[in-house]
């Protein structure tokens, strides 16, 4: 998943983000080898382009195909919000960038060249995301982190007077038959589940509990064929360490069925991505 890592320092501008995948295909095809064990790392691979540039993006995301066979599609991130304590400088997406025409001038490329599409942005925002879901009925979104409550900074502590309008979006967007919704992120410093860390400490039962209304809206919205569970690590290590994350999901599911607990921890994600053959 594409984090603005190893762009090419040579490159043009609109062709920088080529870099990070082409160092994330060496690493699977490492991976690839055999040598280092059976796993398959970085089978699918998400990476970026600035689709505001509009139609000039095609280049860009063609550019992206040919650096890997992995390469599936691009995030966009457009997380905003009035107060700048929310997200602090590293992030600098200006508001409403979904609604943009130039952008959905980019965006419709995508589908065209067979590509996914992961979103992220606040709860605050996520009309925007219905918006373009809607605009677009063809194209294949993902909704990253369960839409990302917000209950740090000026929502601090805001939480449960914002879950009904999270839900009531959260509801539409299940609606959308091109969208699924990634589960999990509700352990970064964003969302306040918990509101200290780093690694807070807390057990993966109380975790589960804090999560529990979330997650089950999630999958109630969009069904548990179109869920799909995410580390997000390593930005979850706020909230938890690794084990207690996974652990915190599995008693989530426990009373899941055996097929649907299949698709939300594997199946789901390797049809969007398309390596459904690694799961034998």
């Amino acid at each position: 998943m594409e984090c603005g890592a190893f762009y090419n320092v040579g490159a043009a501008d609109e062709l920088k983000p080529v870099g990070e995948v082409e160092f994330v295909n060496g690493v699977a095809a490492q991976s690839a080898s055999g040598l280092y064990g059976p796993a398959r790392l970085c089978a699918a691979i998400i990476g970026h382009a600035d689709l505001t540039r509009g139609d000039a993006a095609r280049p860009v995301l063609e550019a992206l195909m040919g650096a890997s066979p992995r390469f599936k599609g691009i995030r966009h991130a457009v997380a905003w919000d009035a107060d700048p304590e929310v997200l602090g400088p590293p992030f600098h997406a200006p508001q409403g960038l979904y609604l943009d025409a130039k952008f959905r001038e980019g965006f419709k490329h995508l589908g065209e060249l067979g590509l996914t599409f992961d979103a992220w942005l606040l709860e605050p925002q996520l009309g925007d995301v219905l918006s373009l879901a809607r605009a677009f009925p063809d194209q294949r979104i993902v909704l990253d982190h369960c839409g990302t409550p917000l209950g740090m900074a000026s929502y601090h502590g805001k939480l449960p007077e914002r879950f009904d309008t999270w839900r009531a979006v959260i509801k539409e967007l299940g609606q959308c038959p091109n969208v699924m919704i990634k589960l999990g992120g509700l352990a970064m410093s964003f969302a306040g589940m918990p509101d200290h860390g780093p690694a807070a400490g807390l057990s993966s039962e109380v975790l589960a509990a804090m999560w529990r209304p979330y997650i089950e809206t999630c999958i109630e919205a969009f069904g548990p064929q179109r869920g799909m569970f995410e580390s997000n690590y390593p930005v979850d290590k706020w909230g938890a360490s690794y084990a207690v994350l996974w652990n915190a999901f599995k008693h989530l599911t426990r009373s899941a069925s055996a097929e649907d607990k299949a698709a939300l921890y594997a199946g789901n994600a390797a049809q969007f991505y398309g390596i459904e053959h690694l799961l034998g």
